[in-house]
């Protein structure tokens, strides 16, 4: 009830839960507890995670040439089923993740759904045990495969699969092994194949990698003027500024404030929450906006849930609540570019980013102040 209150008040998304192998969450159905980490938008991915897969993307050429289509949402799509993006550690500015991930060790006992045996090939260097192998880092590499595909990204002379710039490096050039040509849906299916031989696995990181594609477009302005225009080139302009709990002004970013229902302080962060991101978007357009999201909804014209995404207009807000059809449950608010996507400072750990509307849960309508 705390959270909830704490929510309504000033809006923010739930943490997201920890990282769990892709195996045992295809297996079991186990769902990401985070209200963001249940979309599929750039918005769920930590902003270093992010930095660390366009980097592989620049760098893959360097050791496959010929390959051709890599593109970030492909890593994060692998990354998104393997690990959940890592969220959850702590990632230095070097990309170094702690605490290691683990996958399940692969002794044929069945924990996990592993019934093959591996014998260990590191000495537990990568993955922490000489008993056998286990999956390592936010891409779940074999310490085996590894040795085949590792590569240093970050210029500390050492390939480690639990840092993020070797391991999503090492992922790009596993995926396009032989020269792919991953723009062709064919050839990026085998490309995941060959990373997991399940056709239930294929599926699930295709469906990622479409998300984080629409995520990534541009939006289409060209219909788009006067006050709707200043506000969403405003919000627009904020692209990726940090998420600050209780940050954001009319004059822009600012400091916020401890402490969101996960804890986290945004104090020592100058950026924007939610509402902190509408009310100085709004405000460029001489349009003066209550704090909170909730309180927001109040205002202009309401847009019925019921009525779908498809009613929202660009320059709209857009709200989500923990009990859609009760406004004081709202508690984040987003603003509608069109074509399903949104301006969006989503969480603690993320940056202001274009997002797909449908990213969150509890799609609670929109209200059209323009």
């Amino acid at each position: 009830m705390v959270a909830l209150l704490l929510s309504a008040a000033v809006c923010c998304a739930a943490p997201a839960g920890n990282a769990i192998s892709a195996y045992v969450a295809l297996k079991t159905g186990v769902q990401d507890d985070g209200a963001i980490a249940a979309g599929g938008s750039a918005a769920d991915i930590p902003a270093r995670m992010l930095t660390a897969y366009r980097k592989a993307v620049q760098q893959v050429g360097k050791y496959v040439p010929k390959c051709r289509g890599m593109r970030w949402p492909i890593l994060a799509g692998i990354a998104k089923v393997e690990s959940n993006h890592a969220v959850g550690r702590s990632i230095t500015a070097g990309g170094d993740i702690r605490p290691r991930i683990y996958g399940v060790l692969l002794n044929g006992s069945g924990a996990g759904g592993n019934t093959t045996t591996f014998p260990d090939t590191d000495d537990g260097k990568w993955d922490g045990t000489a008993n056998g192998e286990r999956a390592v880092g936010p891409f779940q590499f074999l310490p085996s495969t590894w040795a085949g595909v590792g590569k240093d990204a970050n210029g500390d002379k050492r390939a480690d699969p639990h840092n993020a710039d070797d391991a999503a490096l090492g992922a790009a050039v596993y995926l396009c092994a032989g020269g792919r040509d991953l723009a062709q849906r064919t050839k990026l299916k085998a490309a995941i194949l060959q990373y997991n031989h399940s056709n239930e696995y294929i599926a699930n990181v295709l469906g990622w990698i479409d998300q984080y594609t629409a995520a990534a477009k541009e939006p289409d302005l060209k219909n788009v003027s006067g006050k709707v225009r200043t506000v969403i080139e405003a919000a627009l302009s904020q692209r990726g500024v940090p998420y600050a709990w209780g940050g954001g002004n009319t004059q822009g970013k600012s400091y916020g404030f401890c402490c969101s229902p996960s804890g986290k302080s945004g104090a020592n962060i100058k950026g924007f929450d939610c509402s902190g991101l509408t009310v100085y978007a709004y405000a460029q357009a001489g349009i003066s906006l209550p704090r909170t999201a909730a309180a927001q909804a109040g205002l202009g014209q309401r847009i019925p849930a019921g009525l779908g995404t498809g009613a929202l207009k660009p320059g709209d807000l857009v709200f989500y609540a923990d009990a859609p059809g009760r406004d004081a449950t709202i508690y984040h608010v987003g603003i509608y570019l069109g074509s399903g996507q949104m301006v969006n400072a989503a969480r603690p750990g993320t940056v202001v980013r274009l997002d797909a509307v449908n990213a969150m849960p509890g799609y609670a309508g929109g209200a059209r102040l323009l």
